[in-house]
């Protein structure tokens, strides 16, 4: 629930073929079928306000959101939002008086402590985005990387609402020269009797990302829950989970990145067989991705005739230009049609393809391309712990119509 550069690597071109499908897509998405249909944990305590039926609880810190329960709205109810956490939340008590709630900023020429009571004058602004987890679809990779293995439903479209963090630093006199960096930390409890850089919750993003960055304390509009970050988080759009620092208790504007475990050697996108380091692509802003979310062959067989193939497409870090589906398993791509509002260019669009079916085996996928060109590609990038799969070929699902 991450790099340095300004511009976002966009090497995922469509590579390979039409007929991996088979040997590599669709085999990964029958073992992860196969992991949603396990019997339900129950919700942990900290969370029993959700939607137990919409959820896959894959640990106390981790639950997924059924890829059935996305429906065709736009925005995801807070109750059926996926949960990933670094560390346990703080005691419950920090919202008890949220305004209270402190944050240290430094970095900046009149560096200070502001209340979330003080933060709350200085402006208001709402942003619809995608909060995806950096390792989702980790269950597709066939090496079966250490972690969650997530299939579509560790990312959701919410509203947050906060402060413009850009409103924060001109309050407190601009930037220093030399800020190159926002780096934002948790404000977790750090267990007893270790590093605290090895644990803390603390990531950079380059300074552009100051723009659109909010300290929201609003979530679909209400005050965000602590399994959420509550009350203050500090919010980056286009930006992976761990980047959205929750319970945030510093923000400062840095030459450098933090040297804190998370950054410097986690979330880093290496070879399979390799570890982390910061040689390696961070996880920071997120790539063109899309998926069918149903009809799904869980329910059943679907009757011959008019089907409507729906799902959510978006651009991550840019916006969206459109997207196609393949009822063949990648060999033909038909335009899908754009349905429901534009919540602006960090939120996912839904899409609709109606086709007209008869009985037999289908293989239904979708390909999202941004206003960049960049287009979603077949196969992912692998890499050790599973980060930043967007290959449609995975993403495809298999429907029986009769």
């Amino acid at each position: 629930m991450q790099e340095t550069p300004t511009s976002l690597p966009r090497r995922h071109l469509l590579v390979g073929s039409a007929s991996a499908l088979a040997g590599v897509g669709l085999a990964t998405w029958t073992r992860g079928a196969v992991a949603q249909a396990a019997a339900p944990k129950p919700l942990p305590a900290y969370v029993s306000w959700k939607d137990a039926s919409a959820l896959i609880v894959h640990s106390s810190s981790t639950l997924e959101t059924k890829r059935s329960a996305f429906g065709t709205s736009v925005i995801t109810p807070s109750e059926q939002l996926f949960i990933r956490n670094n560390l346990p939340a703080p005691d419950p008590s920090i919202l008890d008086n949220r305004d209270a709630w402190t944050v240290s900023f430094q970095g900046v020429k009149s560096p200070r402590d502001l209340t979330l009571a003080e933060l709350k004058t200085l402006g208001i602004e709402t942003v619809a985005m995608v909060l995806q987890c950096s390792g989702n679809g980790r269950g597709f990779f066939p090496h079966k990387p250490s972690g969650t293995p997530w299939t579509v439903g560790a990312a959701g479209c919410v509203v947050w609402s906060g402060v413009p963090l850009k409103n924060v630093v001109q309050a407190l006199g601009g930037l220093v020269d030399g800020a190159r960096y926002i780096t934002g930390t948790g404000g977790e409890k750090i267990p007893e009797g270790v590093d605290p850089n090895s644990v803390k919750v603390e990531r950079s993003v380059p300074i552009a990302a100051l723009e659109d960055a909010l300290l929201a304390w609003e979530l679909n509009g209400a005050p965000i829950s602590l399994a959420h970050g509550g009350p203050l988080r500090l919010i980056v759009p286009g930006y992976t989970g761990v980047n959205n620092i929750k319970y945030v208790k510093n923000v400062a504007f840095t030459p450098r990145e933090t040297t804190a475990g998370i950054m410097a050697n986690r979330y880093r996108v290496s070879p399979v067989g390799a570890k982390g380091g910061p040689e390696h692509e961070s996880v920071l802003g997120m790539n063109v991705k899309s998926w069918i979310n149903g009809p799904l062959s869980e329910h059943g067989p679907v009757k011959a005739g008019r089907v409507q193939i729906h799902g959510v497409a978006f651009g991550g870090i840019e916006a969206l230009k459109g997207v196609e589906v393949s009822i063949d398993g990648g060999k033909t791509w038909q335009a899908a049609r754009l349905v429901g509002p534009d919540l602006g260019k960090y939120a996912w669009r839904q899409f609709v393809f109606s086709a007209d079916l008869k009985p037999g085996t289908y293989t239904l996928a979708s390909r999202a391309t941004d206003v960049k060109g960049n287009v979603q590609p077949e196969q992912r990038m692998e890499n050790q712990d599973g980060y930043n799969n967007n290959s449609w070929a995975d993403h495809a699902v298999k429907l029986t119509v009769a």
